[in-house]
């Protein structure tokens, strides 16, 4: 089941919780989809044992579809102050636990799994069942993910600041200079690349934008002192902008790239500001517009003789060095 079906479902069965019920017409309408493909809809509905029903006093084309009124009277007793789920909102929920393998091995994940055994029993048996089943159709990937257990009590610490905007005192060891270092920060918002968790801080002192890597903060002491969030920071703007999570002077770079890689970087966007310039020979230029120097600099040299910089020099000469270095080391080290 694509993301798009997925999301139709969960609009469809919160239509459908409605005391009024929504007929066929007011589905298609509501999501964007003919009526064929509403019956398509709620044919898969039925088949997992949803607990919908239609009322059959009413004609084939105005009759709604309702969802069974136990299931949507159990849904206020699953509270905590001042938040409610409905039950699409649990389906949701069931559905999205599981596609991050960050947690793994924390407190974290127990009690997302806690979390989800007692949402589950809300959950008719037969659509348990079914939704136990799509979530095997992707599988998460917890290759190379970092070890976030024994850092539970930060992650909430900064959560809370992140909630309140509190300012913190932060200890945190850097890899640039191989120290720790103190200083305040102003926790913004939890971002994860490539299987780590980082969080976007503002830096008072120096009143600059930072990233820092989750497992690196070594204490983390939350204050009473509030901070106002900065004006004109688009945090999804900055994480688009950027190759990776790296945030410096802006480069544009044209890379060649070989008829057998060309392929592979023609069906995907790597980069927001991204041209592709096609060649006879089957390679193409790909011309960027990013920041992350290294990182940049890295995913060139990871495609091999597959990719060739052309622009700026600068990063030309310094892969042509790195290469040299690494040639070096390489004959230094003969078995």
């Amino acid at each position: 089941m694509k993301e798009k079906q997925l999301i139709n479902l969960i609009k469809a069965v919160d239509l459908m919780a409605r005391p009024e019920g929504i007929s066929i017409n007011d589905l298609s309408t509501e999501l964007g989809i003919n009526r064929r493909a509403v019956y398509r809809l709620i044919e898969t509905l039925e088949s997992m044992h949803f607990p919908i029903y239609n009322d059959n006093s009413e004609s084939e084309r105005d009759k709604p579809w309702r969802l069974q009124p136990e299931y949507v009277k159990k849904m206020p007793n699953i509270s905590v102050p001042e938040v409610k789920l409905t039950f699409t909102e649990m389906l949701a929920l069931y559905l999205l636990k599981g596609e991050t393998a960050i947690y793994k091995g924390t407190r974290l994940e127990a009690e997302a799994q806690s979390a989800v055994d007692k949402i589950s029993a809300f959950l008719p048996p037969p659509v348990f069942k079914q939704l136990d089943k799509i979530k095997t159709l992707f599988i998460p990937q917890s290759k190379f993910a970092k070890d976030y257990s024994g850092k539970e009590a930060i992650i909430d610490i900064l959560a809370d600041a992140i909630l309140k905007q509190k300012i913190c005192m932060v200890s945190y060891f850097s890899f640039y200079d191989e120290t720790e270092k103190q200083y305040l920060i102003e926790p913004l918002h939890f971002f994860e690349s490539n299987g780590g968790m980082y969080i976007f801080v503002r830096v008072p002192k120096h009143n600059s934008i930072r990233t820092l890597a989750v497992e690196r903060i070594q204490k983390l002491d939350k204050s009473e002192e509030t901070f106002a969030y900065p004006e004109n920071f688009d945090p999804e703007k900055l994480l688009e902008s950027s190759f990776d999570i790296i945030y410096d002077d802006p480069v544009s770079v044209r890379l060649w790239v070989s008829p057998g890689q060309a392929k592979y970087i023609r069906e995907r966007r790597f980069f927001q500001n991204q041209a592709i310039v096609e060649n006879k020979d089957g390679s193409l230029i790909l011309e960027i517009e990013t920041s992350g120097w290294d990182d940049l600099k890295r995913w060139v040299m990871s495609l091999g003789s597959e990719a060739v910089v052309l622009e700026p020099k600068t990063l030309k000469a310094e892969i042509i060095k790195d290469l040299k270095q690494l040639l070096k080391r390489y004959n230094n080290n003969k078995s």
